[in-house]
C-alpha cells in the first residue's frame, strides 16, 4: 500500500543534523528536478533579502508569506547548508500531530517509513525518513525559471509515482492542489482511494472543515498502521477502514477515476 499525505505549513524550527544532500534522498529520479527548484526557490530569497524592498515583498507574495515573515526568506536563502531533520520530524501541523510518528509501536513505525509519501513544492515527493531542512515553498508558487510548481511537478511525477504504487491499492490524502501534481493513471485509478473528510453539525448538514480533516486523516493513518492493516486492493482497503470503525460512505464509482470515500465525522 502507497499512503500519499499533503506536506504540513508548520514546520520545525530548524535541523538538528547533517546538512542536505540531494542524493541520499529517496526518489533519486527527481534529484535534477529538486536542484532546480532549490536553486530557484534560494535565488528568488536571496534576492528579496538584499535587492530592496521591492524584491522582499515580491518574493514575499510569490512564497505566500506576509512582511512579518521576512525570516522565511533567510532560511530559504541558505537552504543547501542548513541542518536537516527526517521529513517525519519537519513536518508538525495538524495531521501530523494526530499520526503521532514518534509514539507508533516499532512495527508500525516500520510500516509507515515503507508506505508513506509525503507532497512538496519544493521535493515533489519525501519519505519520512528523508533528511530535508525546515523550508517554505507552496506548491501553489511560482518560481523564476521554473513557473508554476503544480505544473512543473506534474511533468516530472507521473512516471516516479506510478512506479511507487507498485501493484497495491494506493490512499491519496491529498489536499487538492497537491493532488493536482499526480493523477493516477488509469490503469492505476481503480486502486485508488481518496477520502474526503466531512463534519455533520446536526442530520443533515455536513461541511467540509479544515481542521477536522486534517485531524482525521492523520488519526486514520496512525489507526492503519497500528493495526498492521495490508490490503492487497481497494475493496480491502475500504474495508480495513470501515473494521477501524470509521463511517464510511463510499461514492458512485465512476470508470478510470479514483474510488472516492467520506469519512462522516460529529466531533474532533
Amino acid at each position: 500500500m502507497l499512503i500519499l499525505l499533503p506536506p504540513s505549513e508548520g514546520k520545525a524550527d530548524a535541523g538538528t543534523g547533517r546538512r542536505l544532500d540531494l542524493s541520499r534522498l529517496s526518489l533519486p529520479e527527481l534529484t535534477p528536478a529538486r536542484e532546480e527548484v532549490l536553486t530557484a526557490l534560494m535565488a528568488l530569497s536571496a534576492a528579496g533579502r538584499s535587492d530592496g524592498p521591492g524584491a522582499a515583498d515580491a518574493a514575499l507574495a510569490v512564497l505566500g508569506l506576509t512582511a512579518g515573515q521576512r525570516g522565511e526568506l533567510a532560511r530559504n536563502a541558505r537552504l543547501d547548508r542548513a541542518a536537516t531533520a527526517p521529513a517525519g520530524q519537519v513536518y508538525t501541523g495538524v495531521l501530523y500531530e494526530a499520526l503521532g510518528l514518534a509514539t507508533l509501536p516499532p512495527g508500525a513505525l516500520r510500516a509507515a517509513r515503507r508506505a508513506v509519501l509525503v507532497s512538496s513544492g519544493l521535493w515533489g515527493a519525501v519519505r519520512l525518513t528523508d533528511r530535508i531542512p525546515p523550508y517554505r515553498c507552496p506548491i501553489g508558487a511560482r518560481l523564476p525559471g521554473v513557473g508554476a510548481l503544480s505544473a512543473y511537478w506534474r511533468r516530472v511525477l507521473s512516471p516516479v509515482l506510478t512506479a511507487a504504487a507498485g501493484s497495491g491499492p494506493v490512499l491519496d490524502l491529498r489536499s487538492a492542489a497537491y493532488a493536482a501534481t499526480w493523477l493516477p493513471p488509469t490503469e492505476l485509478a481503480g486502486r485508488t482511494v481518496t477520502v474526503r473528510v466531512l463534519h455533520e453539525r446536526r442530520p443533515g448538514e455536513r461541511t467540509v472543515v479544515s481542521h477536522f480533516n486534517k485531524a482525521t486523516k492523520g488519526r486514520l493513518v496512525r489507526d492503519l498502521l497500528v493495526a498492521g492493516a495490508r490490503p492487497r486492493t481497494a475493496t480491502a482497503l475500504i474495508g480495513a477502514l470501515r473494521d477501524l470503525k470509521y463511517p464510511i460512505e463510499e461514492q458512485p464509482v465512476t470508470a478510470g477515476r479514483p474510488r472516492q470515500v467520506d469519512v462522516v465525522v460529529t466531533e474532533l
